[in-house]
């Protein structure tokens, strides 16, 4: 609830990853935040900006509590399962938890308060699949090749329908690669298991635990590795902020926007800049491609500058490694 100029956002997700660091951002421009968690996969040790309530979002009844409690004036949706491979191995985890629990939400985001509450919503490029153009805009054909990507289409589906049934407005954001740590130290990326590429590439060079493997040297990409978009984590958060200011400024309905640098890396340029951070070698393992990975992913994220203002500002590649190092090396201490 809005009080004097302060205004309330309740972060689903709040003790993971990317929706701690939103957490953080939200409460530096005098949010307050109410974390909702089932700590699954979140660690109660990020929630550090407002209360946590300990539950799933399929709980409704916990759910609708603390939206009558905290009446938020906007709900930030990251509560979701994010491992491509997983959900290629276990679909039925990432329908269940990804699809139908956020159909739970939003039942709950229309239907407590006195008008529908407002949904920023986590969403991703893998969205899009195979890009058919080097830079991806919003309008680019959205084709799936997991579920994981599969799952948030759905959401965003969702979201449009329920725009046009209920009056609910939303704002999805199509993360490219998030990377990078909380340049305080307060956070990072912990994920257990680590599939991400920068954190693994770094354990690589700090231990003997073997060598990080490049998956594809045969792309057809300047020196033969994937490139990705890699979009530093706070920059992520500060895009989030400008969204929900945007949603709440008027009768919006469902809009989207990628979230990228429009800048690519590839697999070896990362490696090279583990090396520079760490002033030390990174054992590397040539390896086969793995199915469904595109060579180029690259973001057009025009549309979040001109119209949400948003201009990333930590996310070269040496920026994005020195706060990824500093988080692991502080987790060493």
């Amino acid at each position: 609830m809005t009080v004097g100029s302060r205004k309330t956002v309740l972060v689903t997700g709040g003790a993971g990853y990317v929706g701690s660091h939103c957490c953080k951002e939200f409460h530096r421009n005098g949010w307050q935040v109410v974390c909702i968690d089932n700590l699954s996969r979140g660690r109660v040790e990020a929630v550090k900006w407002g209360p946590l309530v300990i539950g799933d979002i399929a709980d409704s009844e916990i759910v609708d509590a603390t939206i009558a409690t905290h009446r938020p004036d906007l709900i930030a949706h990251f509560a979701a399962y994010a491992y491509v491979g997983e959900s290629v191995a276990a679909p039925h985890i990432y329908y269940d938890n990804n699809i139908c629990r956020t159909n739970s939400l939003l039942n709950s985001a229309r239907s407590v308060l006195e008008k529908p509450i407002p949904v920023l919503f986590s969403s991703t490029c893998a969205t899009y699949g195979h890009p058919v153009q080097p830079l991806i805009d919003e309008r680019h054909p959205q084709w799936p090749i997991n579920p994981y990507g599969w799952s948030k289409l759905v959401i965003e589906r969702m979201l449009s329908d329920y725009a046009v049934a209920y009056g609910l407005p939303s704002i999805a954001l199509r993360y490219f690669n998030a990377a990078g740590a909380d340049p305080d130290g307060e956070i990072g990326e912990v994920h257990h298991p680590e599939t991400h590429a920068i954190p693994l590439a770094i354990e690589a060079s700090l231990t003997d635990d073997g060598p990080f493997s490049v998956f594809g040297t045969d792309f057809n990409t300047p020196d033969g590795s994937a490139i990705r978009d890699y979009i530093h984590v706070t920059d992520l958060a500060s895009a989030h902020v400008l969204a929900a200011e945007r949603l709440l400024a008027g009768d919006r309905r469902a809009e989207v926007y990628n979230l990228g640098t429009g800048r690519g890396t590839s697999v070896l340029e990362m490696i090279s800049a583990v090396r520079r951070a760490t002033q030390r070698d990174v054992p590397v393992s040539m390896a086969p491609r793995r199915a469904g990975d595109p060579a180029l992913l690259i973001a057009d994220a025009s549309l979040a500058r001109s119209v949400l203002g948003w201009e990333p500002t930590n996310s070269s590649i040496d920026q994005i490694m020195m706060t990824a190092l500093q988080w692991r090396l502080r987790a060493e201490a």
